[in-house]
């Protein structure tokens, strides 16, 4: 049996991952860690009570890196589903994961059907010289943009150099109109309402002609299948990975 631990356990993510270990046949729930009425407070004490194979974290940005070094530092393996990694702080979880020989996975999102609108995206990235990201979230989420645009971002920047390609030069009569301009020109839209839970569209252009892939999530089970897949693969495999697009 894996020795499963989750971070965030009392969210709304973190009841759901609950659910699906519960539920999982080769998977044991050791420890439910959350500052609001855990079981633990804090990993930390978590650890020192009972023994945990990997950690799933679904916390919040502001502390998400400090939990990683943590179990990455003690043998702790760790499967983070929390968004807000900055890029220096993803390169120096992957030579921490590496110099300590614990996986860690970071997957900005574990729906399968995100994860192929990603791959989608990069396939159509080498078609199209035009492109930009909206991506719509609950209006309780922190971070902005989504960790899945960012990643999304990357991915298409791999195979084009750039995403503003004839572009007028422009004047934003308000700051902020066009959104951030991320990897390679391409701009990421977000937006931040009640009623959504998460959605991604990527929009395409060239002359006459414009593409949309998008993906939407309306349940959070959705993201069940995936984070199971990655609790089992960093026990098996081992090492460092970034998006769940390179274990499918």
């Amino acid at each position: 049996m894996i020795k499963v631990a989750v971070c965030g356990a009392n969210g709304k993510m973190g009841k759901t991952v609950t659910n699906a270990v519960n539920s999982a046949e080769d998977m044991d729930l050791v420890a439910k860690i959350d500052i609001s009425g855990g079981e633990y407070n804090s990993i930390k004490e978590a650890s020192q009570n009972t023994d945990i194979d990997v950690l799933i974290d679904f916390t919040q940005p502001c502390s998400i890196f400090e939990n990683a070094k943590y179990c990455l530092n003690n043998g702790i393996n760790i499967v983070i589903g929390t968004t807000g990694l900055k890029d220096e702080q993803i390169d120096e979880l992957k030579i921490l994961s590496n110099s300590k020989k614990t996986s860690c996975l970071i997957a900005p999102n574990f729906s399968t059907g995100a994860v192929l609108m990603m791959m989608f995206s990069k396939m159509a990235a080498k078609y199209f010289d035009n492109a930009e990201i909206i991506e719509l979230h609950h209006n309780q989420k922190k971070d902005a943009p989504s960790g899945t645009a960012i990643k999304t971002a990357q991915m298409m920047a791999d195979v084009n150099d750039n995403f503003a390609l004839g572009n007028c030069s422009e004047t934003e009569t308000i700051t902020g109109a066009r959104g951030g301009t991320s990897y390679n020109n391409i701009h990421i839209h977000s937006v931040r309402m009640p009623g959504f839970m998460a959605s991604q569209e990527v929009i395409f252009g060239s002359l006459g002609q414009t593409l949309k892939i998008r993906h939407d999530s309306t349940d959070r089970e959705c993201y069940m299948p995936g984070v199971l897949m990655a609790v089992r693969y960093v026990i098996k495999n081992g090492g460092f990975v970034y998006g769940l697009d390179n274990i499918l």
